[in-house]
């Protein structure tokens, strides 16, 4: 028994499962303080226009890093490990990505149903207002705080409308696209030698920027999701919770768009600063150097 113990106490105390628990710690923060304010505002009307949830969220992000980053670097997001695992192998190897990718998953799962069991008297009376059966076509509307849909069905409505304005390949391409910045930017302000940052404690809040920067931007469009823990995690608890098609696979079978669209995206980014950028960066000791002489 003794020994058993032992046993089940080291396998527990890994530096993997200490940075799994992170990543569970953090995307459940990013993802809470996310979808959360999806919630408010659209059943309580506490934010006033996209840029207050657009800002909410970026602070989600910076704070969630900021609690995480010391123990697992703060990923959060399987596209951003995916392109972790691409461009930094020998740091970061693809078994521990997907070691990641579940812990995020959980994450993302465990905010989706605290979201719920708060917001839930909220939603039914916000269903029972405008006329949403929950699960029914139209019932988008109120499960957009969980999962993601395009166009905004706050903004557009739902049906034949709506659906025509975003085909499957647009929203593709625009989850592709802002994951693309997104991940530039993190590889850009993570790296010790771009010395353009006043200081590395920063690199939390900018990265929260711009999510808010590209929420305020794309979110008309496809809720701007940038994250498949993110969409895939509350959606699953919004399937669970009744929106059944609706949630998964939704309508026009489209949720396919928040998981690949990101997981192309990421890759690219980051090789746009491995390669573009970065090569233009002067060498950190070159850069010491400059300054003492100056």
């Amino acid at each position: 028994m003794i020994a058993s113990a032992r046993i089940r106490t080291e396998l527990t105390d890994t530096p993997l499962v200490r940075a799994c628990t992170a990543e569970v710690t953090g995307t459940f923060l990013l993802v809470l303080f996310g979808t959360g304010s999806v919630a408010a505002a659209t059943f309580t009307g506490a934010q006033v226009g996209l840029w207050q949830v657009a800002a909410v969220w970026g602070f989600g992000v910076t704070i969630a890093i900021y609690v995480t980053a010391s123990v697992s670097g703060a990923h959060l997001n399987p596209a951003v490990s995916f392109a972790f695992a691409i461009l930094r192998r020998s740091e970061f190897t693809p078994q521990r990505m997907l070691a990641y990718w579940g812990s995020q998953l959980v994450g993302g799962i465990l905010a989706g149903l605290v979201v719920l069991l708060i917001f839930n008297p909220f939603i039914s009376n916000f269903e029972d207002e405008v006329g949403i059966e929950r699960g029914e076509p139209g019932s988008e509307r109120s499960a957009m705080a969980f999962g993601e849909y395009f166009p905004n069905p706050d903004l557009f409505g739902t049906g034949e409308e709506a659906e025509e304005l975003v085909s499957h390949w647009h929203a593709f391409a625009v989850e592709a696209f802002g994951t693309a910045v997104l991940a530039l930017v993190i590889f850009a302000v993570i790296d010790r030698r771009n010395v353009s940052l006043p200081s590395k404690g920063m690199a939390p809040f900018f990265i929260g920027f711009t999510v808010a920067v590209l929420i305020s931007l794309f979110a008309p469009i496809t809720q701007a999701g940038w994250n498949p823990a993110r969409d895939f995690g509350p959606r699953l608890v919004a399937l669970a919770a009744g929106w059944s098609e609706i949630a998964v696979p939704g309508p026009r079978s489209g949720f396919w768009v928040y998981i690949l669209g990101p997981l192309v995206g990421a890759p690219i980014g980051a090789a746009v600063w491995d390669y573009v950028v970065r090569p233009g960066l002067k060498d950190v000791k070159e850069e010491k150097a400059d300054v003492e002489v100056a």
